[in-house]
């Protein structure tokens, strides 16, 4: 992470599929949102009940993107950290817009209310590289310049 980035975590349910398309320069991008809801416990009905929902906009780039489109479905409970972004443009009419985004830098499924099977297989990404000696070593999993940006 660079000196400056917002760094979040997010814990919350995908609200769709991801969507998995593939850049001009053919990077693989996985686009979806994940909804947190708070829980309270209110004490004059003796119930938990659900707080207001935030949605979070996600990309998540090339090996990572492909296996969220492969792994996680509408409303996996997910666990994920990365980073906010900004996203600044112009509409064809000329109106600057804006958004913030989370870049996904790692996510998995939440254990809390189910369980997983982790499937041992282990991929070496798809740009066709040799694996480094480090078994740690993920690559960089950031956009190329030129790419689009995730939303």
């Amino acid at each position: 992470m660079s000196f400056g980035e917002t760094p979040i975590t997010i814990i919350g349910n995908l609200t769709a599929d991801p969507e998995l398309k593939f850049t001009n320069s053919g990077q693989a991008l996985a686009r979806f949102t994940v909804a947190s809801t708070p829980r309270v416990f209110d004490r004059e009905t003796n119930q938990w009940k659900d707080g207001t929902s935030t949605f979070f906009r996600c990309a998540a780039w090339r090996t990572l993107a492909e296996h969220v489109a492969d792994s996680l479905a509408k409303g996996s409970r997910v666990v994920l950290s990365g980073r906010i972004r900004q996203h600044d443009w112009q509409t064809p009419e000329g109106e600057n817009r804006s958004m913030l985004a989370v870049e996904v830098d790692e996510i998995g499924a939440s254990l809390r209310f189910t369980t997983v099977t982790i499937n041992g297989k282990r991929t070496s990404g798809s740009s066709g590289a040799a694996p480094s000696a480090d078994p740690w070593n993920t690559g960089d999993n950031r956009p190329e310049q030129g790419d689009e940006p995730p939303f």
